[in-house]
């Protein structure tokens, strides 16, 4: 029997509504070759029977899909978990030889939420999956709160350094770094916020979350759509990295961000507690707290080394990882915030991988997605979009126009905003999409080089104006929100601000370069005059969409 704590009993009996059944007396009546042919029926398992549907309510989980008119054994997982646990595990259900399925199921049970179990259907004396793990899909009446997602003015936004100047320079949008060593705390921590969840209780370094809320609140209350990057990371304390960085994850990686660890039970409970809390804590009509509406999983996961290291990884582990991850923060955020969104977080390679030579270490974008969707629809689809970064194929060389891998065609090697249209065409196939609609594009984060020169700022700047006007006319992209708001040392010799960096400073503010006007005039009715210097240096006659 498994451990209460998963929520997977063997025994379901007040909580299961399925189809009864009776077949062992059946097999008491029957001798030599009828008991054979019945027996050879129960073990041949048509290719239909499946789970077809999982929808969740406040009070319970409902299955729907083909049974094929065979008995069939319904198994939970938990997510942490892979089939070959069901070996040892007594099933929620056994279903009658009928054609239909449906099957109610408490939805706490054993202490465990089961909206975030996956379901199999097994052959009557088999533990072998019939088909994928089927999750809830479908969330019918949760919600505490059902805001739609807002539609702000504009497309212009910015990684946020400085709020009363990001607020100055009119932005619609901001992505802002939440990261998850500095938010939790340990058995022992004092001056925490505490989240419950299935009795377990979770404790949050207060003075972390409340500076989160000082960012939060102002941009939000001045209607700017905020986005969080949640990263992961080694902090050093033994018990929090066991909690929250991926168990492969190697010392060696280059920028010390990890996969998310949802393959331990105590990773998954505290990134759910994590995203639970979110919801809860910026979803909340009165606003106390500002309201947070995007969430950014990880950071350029097709460079997975070097931003969100799991060790060694093909595309497929790596993305089934991921996946778990993403639909994880999907479904901890419905009960509080069912329109916010997810997202993937990409670079630039489309079509080959950053470490071409290596190739456990990185991967492309285009087959990551189409890998990605094709898991998700297995699983019960939901709604993940997609936060590109079209940075320029060289980042140190500002001129993307002149991108030589960037090329028009669905086998380019990368996409930058030389060749967006490759990205947002690629987003209208059918297949692509959910619920019959494409998937939403937001570019949260690029930046455009101060390359050395008496020009170099011009060249900023004029690379800015002229990507703002291309985004302007792809209607799938949400936003564009640039990187950065201050030079910073740091950046491997970038210089990407709107704004300098002091002399000395990591990333402390000295004076506005002169892509900051460009960039504040953006999205207003001034924004040919600022533009106007930047035509001739992008080598243009006119902008995009003045044809």
């Amino acid at each position: 029997m498994a451990s209460p704590k998963t929520g997977f009993s063997t025994k379901d009996t007040k909580s299961t509504k399925a189809e009864g059944f009776c077949f062992l007396g059946a097999l008491r009546v029957l001798r030599g070759w009828e008991l054979l042919l019945f027996l050879f029926l129960l073990t041949s398992v048509p290719a239909d029977a499946a789970i077809t549907n999982v929808t969740a309510t406040r009070t319970t989980v409902t299955l729907r899909g083909n049974a094929a008119g065979i008995p069939l054994r319904l198994f939970a997982l938990a997510p942490w978990e892979n089939p070959s646990v069901l070996s040892n595990r007594l099933p929620l259900a056994t279903l009658a030889a009928k054609k239909a399925m449906h099957i109610d199921l408490a939805r706490r049970a054993d202490g465990f939420d089961r909206i975030y179990s996956g379901f199999v259907l097994c052959a009557l004396d088999s533990t072998k999956p019939l088909g994928p793990v089927r999750y809830v899909e479908r969330f019918d009446g949760v919600a505490l709160w059902d805001e739609p997602f807002p539609q702000p003015a504009s497309k212009k936004g910015l990684q946020v350094q400085m709020v009363d100047d990001a607020l100055a320079l009119g932005v619609k949008h901001a992505a802002l770094n939440l990261y998850l060593g500095g938010w939790f705390r340990g058995l022992d921590g004092k001056d925490v916020l505490q989240w419950t969840a299935d009795g377990e209780t979770y404790r949050f370094n207060r003075q972390a979350v409340e500076g989160l809320d000082r960012q939060v609140k102002p941009l939000s209350d001045a209607g700017v759509v905020v986005n969080l990057i949640v990263l992961a990371g080694p902090t050093g304390d033994r018990v929090i990295d066991q909690w929250l960085v991926h168990p492969n994850y190697s010392p060696t990686a280059p920028n010390k961000l990890a996969a998310f660890n949802t393959s331990t039970e105590a990773g998954f409970r505290h990134l759910r507690a994590l995203f639970e809390f979110l919801g809860a804590r910026y979803s909340r009509p009165d606003r106390q707290f500002g309201r947070v509406v995007g969430f950014i999983m990880s950071n350029e996961v097709n460079s997975h080394w070097d931003w969100s290291n799991m060790g060694s990884a093909t595309m497929e582990q790596f993305a089934d990882d991921y996946l778990r991850a993403t639909r994880l923060a999907w479904t901890a955020l419905q009960p509080f915030a069912p329109n916010s969104r997810v997202y993937l977080s990409l670079e630039h390679h489309w079509n080959i991988g950053y470490r071409t030579k290596e190739p456990d270490k990185s991967f492309a974008a285009r087959p990551f997605l189409e890998y990605m969707n094709a898991r998700s629809k297995e699983g019960g689809d939901f709604p993940w979009h997609v936060a590109f970064h079209p940075y320029p194929e060289n980042l140190f060389e500002p001129r993307f126009w002149n991108d030589k891998t960037a090329t028009p065609d669905a086998a380019s090697k990368r996409v930058t905003f030389k060749n967006l249209p490759v990205l947002t065409e690629f987003f209208r196939r059918a297949d692509l999409g959910y619920s019959g609609k494409p998937r939403r594009i937001i570019l949260s984060e690029q930046g455009f080089h101060t390359p050395k020169g008496a020009d170099g700022e011009a060249v900023q700047a004029a690379a800015y104006a002229y990507a703002y006007r291309l985004v302007e006319r792809e209607p799938g992209i949400d936003s564009f929100i640039l990187h950065r708001h201050v030079d910073h040392s740091h950046e491997g010799g970038l210089l990407l601000g709107l704004w300098a960096n002091k002399p000395g400073s990591i990333a402390d503010p000295d004076r506005k370069k002169p892509i900051y006007e460009v960039f504040k005039t953006a999205d207003t009715a001034e924004w040919r005059k600022a533009f106007e210097p930047s035509l001739k240096v992008a080598g243009l006659e006119k902008w995009p969409g003045d044809e």
